[in-house]
């Protein structure tokens, strides 16, 4: 996909995900057309009004309601479709009900250009993702995840919390599953080229409470579950960045979920490492030097997903 040459974006499913999807897209002036797909037709025709609704304060930009083939020439295709995580459930517990969902509505996108590229973000998306890969047949480059790119940015949100820095000048990540089983990499974690730890020291501050940070980064879904049934607005300004870099061409290094093919032996699964994402799509995942008890954290991870990925039969 040329950056310059394909503004649309087909947003399949307009619940909350993809309607505020919808919205961080048509706010960021990125694209010129944008077109919002739904079972539930009426739905996203009124999701599409009250976007277009707002043209007088937005760059010039197309909305609206349409069918699988409006979504052929789209440039990305964002699939937000399926259940959402109610209180108490896993990702990981939305998987039959969402393949179902996604088993049945990508054979309908087929008619579009290989160039194209295919975002998942519904849940379980790791699982998801690889189904994606195995129904489209399209390339590892051209299907892939949200990821850990959310959960990445609550890591960093937690440590400028405690460290009194603008969370952009804050290098971490989260691999793994976008789920129970991610790592947070506390061993690559940096502040101006400084481990954490020693610029905790070098500004003063007390140590920060890794067993506090990670419990606030892989529980934040539930707690904000918990409190107002979804969560939408930090997942939808991810897929924007995700699609940023793509449209222009950015080289973002971004914790997309993807397949992986023998970084640290794993294979034959979807998981989130941080990856180069431009006009192509995903890069290859970067293989970065974990500490001995993260790498052993990821290969977990990745077998809790190979486990899933076994119960639908794929």
């Amino acid at each position: 996909m040329e950056a310059e040459a394909n503004l649309k974006i087909a947003v399949v499913g307009v619940g909350a995900v993809g309607a505020s999807v919808a919205y961080a897209l048509a706010m960021s002036g990125l694209v010129t057309e944008l077109v919002l797909v739904d079972i539930n037709q009426a739905k996203a025709e009124g999701e599409a009004m009250d976007l277009a609704h707002a043209a007088a304060f937005a760059k010039p930009i197309r909305i609206y309601a349409g069918t699988y083939e409006d979504c052929n020439d789209a440039g990305i295709v964002i699939f937000t479709a399926g259940a959402s995580q109610k209180p108490g459930e896993t990702r990981l517990d939305l998987l039959q009900r969402n393949y179902a969902v996604l088993k049945e509505s990508l054979p309908k996108l087929q008619g579009g250009s290989g160039d194209r590229i295919i975002l998942l973000v519904s849940n379980p998306v790791d699982v998801l993702t690889y189904a994606a890969l195995k129904i489209t047949g399209l390339s590892p480059e051209k299907v892939f995840g949200s990821g850990t790119v959310l959960d990445s940015s609550r890591f960093r949100h937690s440590l400028s919390r405690h460290c009194g820095v603008a969370p952009r000048n804050i290098h971490a990540y989260v691999v793994g599953e976008h789920g129970d089983s991610e790592v947070l990499l506390w061993s690559l974690a940096n502040i101006a080229g400084t481990g954490i730890d020693r610029y905790c020291r070098l500004a003063g501050l007390p140590p920060v409470n890794r067993q506090e940070v990670d419990g606030h980064v892989r529980n934040a879904g539930y707690e904000i579950i918990s409190r107002k049934g979804a969560t939408y607005y930090a997942v939808s300004l991810a897929v924007k960045q995700i699609c940023e870099s793509i449209i222009r061409d950015e080289n973002t290094i971004l914790t997309v979920s993807g397949l992986i093919d023998g970084a640290y032996g794993i294979r034959d699964c979807c998981l989130s490492l941080p990856a180069v994402i431009n006009s192509k799509g995903r890069g290859r995942p970067l293989e970065l030097p974990l500490s001995r008890e993260e790498e052993a954290a990821l290969r977990r991870s990745a077998e809790i997903l190979k486990e899933a990925i076994k119960r639908l039969g794929l």
